[in-house]
C-alpha cells in the first residue's frame, strides 16, 4: 500500500494543509498567467483577478466536481494583438466576450446532440496543424522581445538576459523533480529579473528596471470594469480561434479525467465544463483581462501531489484574487524587463507549436495519405505565411480574416470537402475510457 494521502475532488484538507496546497497552485499558474497580459499590453493584476474569479465561476457551474484552475490563454494572443492593432482594445475584449458565449453555444449543442459533429469538423489533422500555427505565429514576438531594446535595435545585453532566463527555465523544466518541475516559468522569471538587477548595479547604462512605478502605486485597489465594444470582424476572429481552444479544453478535461480517475465528460458533462470555461472567458473580458483556459501546469501539480480537491483549487483562486488587489504587487510585475519575458516566450511559444505536433502524432495521423498532407500544408502556409482575406460588404463593412483564424477556416473547409479515407487516421480525438484507477482501457 502507498503511504501517499489521496484527496478526492470533494475532500477538504485541514486548514494547516489547505493553505500551502492552494498557494502551491498559485505558484504553478502564476508565471504563465501574468505573461499573457504583459505580452498583449493588458494589466497583470486584472489577469490575476479574472483568473481567480473565473476559476470560482467554473467551480460553481461544474457543481464543484472538476478540480481545474483557469488562467490566461496563450492561444488568443495573436487575435488579441491583431484585433487591438486594427480596431482597438475594446473591440478585442468584445471579441473575447463573444468567444466565451460561443463556448456556451457549443456546450449546449453537445448537450443535446453529442460531440460526433465536432470530431468530424475538427479532426486531429486540423487541430494539430492549427496549434502549430498558433505557436509559430508568436515566434517573431518572442525573438523581438529577446533581442531588441526599447528602440527596436538589436542589443547584446537584452539577448544575454533572455539567454540566462531561457537557460534556467529549460534546466528547471528538464532536470528538476517534484513541485519545482511544474514551476519552471516562475523560476526563469525570478532568475532573469535578479540577473537584470545585478547587471544594472554594475553597469548603470544597462539598468532596465525602474521601481518608480511601484513607489507611485497605492497599496490597495480594485480592478476597473471594462466596456467592450462589438464589431463583426473581431467577433468572427475570436470565434474562429475559439474552435481550436475548445478542442484544447476537451484535451485538458480528458487529461484531468485520467489523472483524477473520474470521467468528467459524463459527470458533470462536457456541456457544463465548456459553459464554465466560456462564462469565465466572457467574464474576464468584461474586466479587461485575457480569455481564460484550463491550465496544464495545475493538472501537473495534482498528478504529483495526488491532491485533487476542488477546495484546494478554490483556495488558490481566492489567493489570486487577493493578490490582484495589491496594487504595488501589480506594479512590481509590470517592471519585469521585456527580454526576461522574451526568454520565457522562446520556450513557451515553442511548446505550443510542439504540442500541435504531439496532437498529430499521438492521434495517429497518416501523412502518407495525400488528403492529410494537403490539409496540413495549406493550414501551415496560410497561417504562418501571413495570409489575409479581406473585402468590403456594401462598401461599409471591411471584413478581414488573417493568421490563425484564416488557417482554421481553410483547414475546416478542406477537411469537409475531401472525403476521409477510412483506416488512415483516427477521426475521434477525445475518446474517454477509464477504470477506477484513472487508466485508459
Amino acid at each position: 500500500m502507498s503511504d501517499i494521502e489521496i484527496l478526492g475532488p470533494r475532500d477538504r484538507p485541514p486548514l494547516g494543509k489547505w493553505i500551502p496546497l492552494s498557494i502551491q497552485h498559485v505558484f504553478a499558474m502564476f508565471g504563465a498567467t501574468i505573461l499573457v497580459p504583459l505580452i498583449t499590453g493588458l494589466n497583470p493584476a486584472t489577469a490575476l483577478f479574472s483568473a481567480g474569479t473565473g476559476t470560482l465561476i467554473y467551480i460553481l457551474l461544474t457543481g464543484a466536481k472538476v478540480p481545474a484552475f483557469l488562467g490566461s490563454s496563450f492561444a488568443f494572443i495573436p487575435a488579441l494583438q491583431s484585433v487591438s492593432a486594427a480596431y482597438g482594445l475594446p473591440y478585442a475584449m468584445g471579441g473575447a466576450v463573444a468567444a466565451g458565449l460561443f463556448y456556451c453555444l457549443v456546450g449546449l449543442i453537445i448537450r443535446f446532440t453529442g460531440k460526433d459533429w465536432l470530431d468530424k469538423a475538427l479532426p486531429p489533422v486540423v487541430i494539430g496543424s492549427v496549434i502549430v500555427v498558433i505557436g509559430l505565429n508568436l515566434a517573431p514576438t518572442a525573438m523581438n522581445m529577446a533581442m531588441n531594446d526599447a528602440n527596436g535595435e538589436y542589443s547584446l545585453v537584452c539577448f544575454s538576459i533572455a539567454a540566462v532566463t531561457l537557460g534556467v527555465t529549460v534546466i528547471a523544466n528538464i532536470f528538476f523533480k517534484g513541485f519545482f518541475a511544474v514551476i519552471p516559468i516562475l523560476m526563469g522569471l525570478v532568475t532573469g529579473y535578479f540577473f537584470t538587477l545585478i547587471m544594472g548595479l554594475f553597469v548603470p547604462a544597462y539598468r532596465l528596471i525602474d521601481f518608480q512605478v511601484v513607489k507611485d502605486a497605492p497599496w490597495f485597489g480594485l480592478p476597473v470594469f471594462s466596456v467592450p465594444r462589438f464589431s463583426l470582424v473581431p467577433i468572427l476572429t475570436f470565434i474562429i480561434v475559439s474552435l481550436a481552444t475548445i478542442c484544447e479544453h476537451l484535451g485538458d478535461t480528458l487529461v484531468t479525467s485520467k489523472v483524477v480517475g473520474r470521467d468528467f465528460y459524463k459527470d458533470p458533462g462536457l456541456h457544463r465544463t465548456l459553459a464554465g470555461d466560456g462564462i469565465a472567458t466572457s467574464w474576464a473580458a468584461l474586466w479587461g483581462g485575457p480569455p481564460n483556459t484550463t491550465y496544464g501546469e495545475n493538472i501537473g501539480v495534482m498528478a504529483i501531489t495526488h491532491v485533487y480537491s476542488v477546495w484546494v483549487i478554490g483556495g488558490a483562486a481566492v489567493t489570486a484574487v487577493l493578490l490582484s488587489f495589491l496594487q504595488k504587487f501589480g506594479a512590481l510585475i509590470r517592471t519585469i524587463p521585456t527580454p526576461v519575458m522574451g526568454g520565457i516566450s522562446m520556450l513557451l511559444f515553442g511548446i505550443i507549436a510542439s504540442s500541435g505536433l504531439r496532437t498529430v502524432v499521438e492521434s495517429g495521423v497518416n501523412y502518407k495519405d495525400k488528403r492529410n498532407l494537403t490539409i496540413s500544408s495549406v493550414i501551415l502556409v496560410t497561417g504562418i505565411g501571413g495570409g489575409i482575406l479581406k473585402f468590403s460588404i456594401s462598401g461599409d463593412v471591411n471584413f478581414q480574416l488573417a493568421g490563425v483564424a484564416l488557417a482554421t477556416v481553410a483547414g475546416i473547409i478542406l477537411n469537409l470537402a475531401f472525403p476521409l479515407n477510412k483506416g488512415t487516421v483516427k477521426d475521434k480525438m477525445w475518446d474517454v475510457s477509464l477504470d477506477g484507477k484513472g487508466e485508459s482501457n
